[in-house]
Formats: structure tokens, sequence, C-alpha cells
């Protein structure tokens, strides 16, 4: 039987490296949080070969000391901790004290540091079991550190190594979760000589334009909420704009890069209503909170934790999430609207409607735009172009007017299915049923939280036919019926009578509404009903007593719709996550038709 012996040093340290440096991307990923703990204001990278070959990280940070420079590169030496009372409230990135000895013992390893208090720089070689004596070196302020040959000591390691693009693109994502988190340092990441990318210092919501892309940050809204000892904040992506995967998630506790599925769930829960199918949120968000109040020191990779009040964190994300979301988002809250000197378009009398409007007396035009009638042609007045005017008195007051109602007001429908309506950017194109789902969706979720769904009795009863468990279903779950606002009776073992139904569903298929609540009862149970599947049951309602395509609206009437949507939360998508309406600027238009060219 073999005896039990200790492992040799470079030996434990090369399984350390098994979970502390999986690829070039995980060594990347150690060296940036000792740069960014070093208080570094630059922070230059250098891949080779998609890091395989060569990672080297110069940061101008405090530096290390000469005498210091040899326990750096020993397992379970840090400055970040000295007690256990340290441990339970870390606020450095690193703290394990594993990383460095862990690259060391699978690569070949140079440090170079000048520390502030010295007069020059110092050097210290690594490879393998060889470990050089410290040397003077040249280098003006900072650390350095070269990483060449991952993995040359052991090549069936490095044969799991994918190709090179697939390591550099590890290495990118790496290195945008560390710059994402800290925006007051710059950055600059270059790949086989190349600089690909480069990033200043500045604020948050720079650095996440610079690293996701403008578009990213004109499709999001931001999140900016205080709860205790709580703070989260950043950018959420409008359900709209929702991704086919889950590749732009980053949320950050403390700055620290984290995957939770506590915070996962929070975030899920509170996209739910406004998702597409199969569609992923994407986000950037900072949690700030007590350091005593989250354990970072459950994995050596640090990107799992644990919280001390975890059901708190959860509704306090879902909150806060979910607020950023129902609030109605528009161009307008995003960028300031560009005023617009232009004359608006004039509409035809009552009895000259063209094809897809809604004719309207002339007056209802002045009413809604604050405009005299006389701006309306006649019937012998040919329709010309209008040249630009100065702006007046008048125009400036009803860009004003207009820029109150962020959706505008209507102009017509289009093909039965699209509401068209105008603000003072430009042309709004608005899905009537979508939009008026949503609205039906918020009113009876409001509605049922507060025990109040209004109920409207018929005049007529609907009857229609149902099988034995339908109304063993009515028979048994009166209560879940009322609450939702039904009123069902059993005429005879296969008839069935709906006497009410709620209010706002009135003009709905009544029959089919009523099969589809008793089947959805009959599947989930009247306690999942009124719970876990309260939402589903509540959007199928709404989805029943929405307006349909092809029915004709007068302007009131779309004019009533817009209104609602901006009054509205999560109007911006319908219950399927599907959007309900999108904005054409004039700008868009103008390119469309060349003008001006």
């Amino acid at each position: 039987m073999a005896t039990i012996k200790p492992l040799p040093e470079l030996l434990i340290n090369q399984i350390a490296a098994g979970e502390v440096v999986e690829r070039p991307a995980a060594a990347l990923k150690e060296i940036l949080e000792n740069s960014v703990d070093a208080g570094a204001r630059k922070i230059t990278v250098q891949l080779q070969q998609g890091g395989v070959k060569q990672i080297r990280v110069a940061d101008d940070g405090a530096g290390i000391a000469k005498d210091e420079l040899q326990l750096a590169l020993m397992r379970h030496s840090t400055s970040k901790i000295s007690t256990l009372e340290d441990l339970h409230q870390i606020t450095s990135l690193g703290f394990r004290g594993e990383a460095l000895a862990s690259i060391a013992a699978v690569s070949r390893l140079t440090l170079t540091s000048h520390h502030a208090e010295q007069s020059h720089a110092w050097q210290i070689l690594v490879e393998g079991k060889t470990v050089s004596r410290i040397t003077p070196s040249s280098l003006a302020q900072g650390t350095t550190l070269d990483v060449s040959d991952l993995y040359f000591n052991i090549p069936a390691r490095r044969k799991f190594l994918k190709s090179e693009a697939t390591e550099f693109a590890h290495c990118d994502e790496t290195f945008k979760r560390i710059a994402l988190s800290q925006a007051s340092i710059e950055f600059v990441l270059q790949h086989n000589g190349k600089i690909r990318r480069h990033l200043r210092a500045g604020d948050s919501a720079q650095r996440i334009a610079a690293v996701l892309g403008e578009e990213f940050k004109q499709t999001a809204a931001w999140v900016d909420e205080q709860s205790a000892e709580m703070h989260l904040h950043g950018m959420v992506a409008l359900p709209a704009y929702a991704r086919s995967s889950r590749d732009t998630q980053y949320f950050f506790v403390n700055h620290r890069f984290v995957s939770d599925k506590l915070i996962s769930h929070a975030l899920r829960e509170a996209y739910r209503d406004v998702l597409h199918l199969d569609r992923h949120p994407a986000f950037v968000l900072f949690l700030d909170l007590n350091p005593e109040g989250v354990d970072v020191n459950v994995h050596p990779t640090k990107t799992e934790v644990r919280f001390r009040e975890p059901r708190a964190l959860h509704q306090f994300i879902f909150h806060a999430i979910n607020k950023a979301l129902a609030s109605p988002q528009t161009e307008s809250q995003s960028k300031e609207p560009t005023p617009i000197a232009r004359s608006y378009p004039a509409y035809p009398k009552t009895g000259q409607a063209q094809a897809g409007m809604v004719s309207q007396p002339t007056s209802f035009y002045g009413t809604l735009f604050g405009t005299e009638a006389r701006s309306i042609p006649t019937a012998s007045t040919s329709l010309t172009p209008v040249m630009p005017t100065a702006r007046t008195d008048q125009s400036i007051a009803l860009e004003e007017t207009q820029d109150n109602h962020p959706l505008g007001f209507a102009l017509g429908q289009l093909h039965g299915i699209y509401v068209l309506a105008q603000n003072v950017r430009g042309l709004i194109v608005v899905d009537m049923h979508a939009a008026h789902e949503r609205i039906m969706y918020e009113k009876l979720k409001q509605a049922l939280d507060q025990h109040e769904i209004p109920r409207q009795p018929l005049l007529i009863p609907v009857t229609f036919y149902a099988d034995q468990l339908d109304v063993t279903v009515i028979e048994e779950n009166q209560a879940t019926l009322d609450q939702l606002g039904f009123e069902i009776a059993v005429l005879s073992p296969t008839t069935v009578a709906v006497r009410a139904v709620p209010a706002t569903l009135q003009h709905a298929d009544i029959a089919q509404l009523a099969r589809d609540i008793l089947h959805e009862i009959r599947e989930y149970g009247a306690s999942q009903i009124l719970t876990a599947k309260r939402n589903e049951i509540l959007a199928t309602m709404a989805c029943h007593g929405a307006i349909r395509a092809n029915r004709k609206l007068t302007l009131e009437e779309m004019n009533a719709l817009l209104r609602e949507m901006e009054i509205t939360e999560r109007a911006d998508q319908c219950n399927h996550g599907r959007p309900t309406w999108f904005e054409t600027s004039l700008a868009d238009l103008d390119k469309l038709f060349m003008r001006g060219k």
C-alpha cells in the first residue's frame, strides 16, 4: 500500500492551476484583477496567438517592492487580507494568493515591478522549477507581467486548448468584463500587434457605449435604485431589443463580475411579462452593497458568490428592474428631441378621406393640433408641397404640445392593423392589437391585485356546449371564477351559460373566452391559476379583449389608444414580448426620399 507523503510544491501549484488557469482568459483575468487592486489608472494588454504564446499586462499601479517579488509568486501569499475578519469583508478583487503561483507553474513568467518608494525596477523570472535571482530592470512605473508559452510543461493540457480565434474571443470577453466594471481606468487591448480595443477613462455610461456599442445604450433603460445598504445601477435593454443568446449579460457585485442563480432568477422574473418566447435580456448592472453581506470565497474563480440575505436581495433586484421596464420608453427619454421647423401636413375635409384614412370634421383636427381650420385645404385647393417656414410662436407651441405626448396624434389606419401617428420627431407606427392587449393586461392585473375586477352582466347570457370535465371545473371553482370576474352557470350536463364577464372584456368572443379560462383552470388548478399561472391566464383574457385586426377605428379611438399607451406600464411590448410601436424620424424619412441632396 502506498504511503502518505506531501506533494511537491510545483505539483501543488499545477493542480491548483487546473482550477484557476483553465485557459489563457482565466490567467488574464487574475492578472487584470491584480492590476486593478494595485490602483492602476492605465492597463495595457498584449496577446499573442490568443494568449497561448504570450500574455503581457502592463499597469501604472503601486508596484511591488523588491523583497516582496519572490513572495508574490508563492502560494497563499497576498497583501489583500491578513485575518479572518478581512475574509468576511473583502473589498479587493483578488485575495486568495493563488493566481501568480498557479500561472508560474504552467508557463514561463517574467515579473517586473517598480515600487513607488524605490529608485528603479526589479525583475524575477520563473520557468517550471527554476526561479531566477532578482535583478535590476528598467520600468518607469507600476508592474509588467509577461506570461509566455502557457502549458509548455503540460503538453496534454495544452492539447485541450481551442483555436487561436476561440481563445482570443475568451480573452476579449474577460477584458470586457473587467473594463466594464472599472470605467475610471484606461484600457488597451492588442492582439498579434494590432490594437483591438482602446477604452479611455470616463463614466459608466461612456464605458458601456464604448464596449457594447452606442446602439445598446440607445435601446436600454437606466436603472438607479437604492434600498438600505444596497444600490443597483446600470442599464437594461428594452424587451424589444432582447437577444437570442445570453452573450450580453453583465452583472457586477462590488465591481466583481458574478454568475449567480439568485440574481438570474430575479432578472428573468422581472422580464417575464415582456420577453418574447426564447429571447434573453441584455443588461449591464452594478450592485453595491456592504462587503459583509456577500461571501466571495466560494470558488477559486471567484465568479460564484453567496448572499447573507438572498430573499431581500432577490426582491430588491426584481422590483428595481420591473420599475425600469414598467415606464413607457420613448426616444425622447434617451436623447434630446431635435426641434423641427416644418409646416405640418394638411388634412382632407370630411368626405375627402384618402384610402386607409378615417375622415373627421375639420374642427377635430384643429382641436388635436392646436391649429386653425384654415390650414386644412378645401376641395378646390391643390395639395402643393409646403416649403419650410420660419419658426413662429405658434409652431413652437405646437411642438411643445406634441412633445408632451411622445406617441403624438393619429393620422389614420394602415390595412386595419397599424395606427399611423406623428409626433414632433417623425412618424409613429403602432400595432393596435398588441398595444391594446398590453393595456388590457395591465388593467386586469391591477384589478385582480385589488380584488375588484369590475363585472359586466350580460343582457342575454351566452350558452355553449361543455363536456363533463368543464362542467366539473365550473362546479368546483366558482370562487376562482368569481375572482376573475366571471359568472358561469351549469344549465345541463352538457350546457353552460356565461351570465357575466369582466367589464373590460364585454366585447370579446364570450364563448371562446370562457372555454379558454376553463381549460386553463382544468390544466393547472385553481390555486396555480391565482398564483404561479396568474399572469398567463390574465394574458389570455387580455388577448381575447383586445381590438382585432381589420376593425375600423375613428381618430378619437386611435388617439385614446395612444394616450392609454403613454400612461400604461410596459406599453412598449405586448404580453408576448413583441414591440407595440416603432418610431421613424423625419431625418430618416428625408434620407429615404433623398431630400436635401
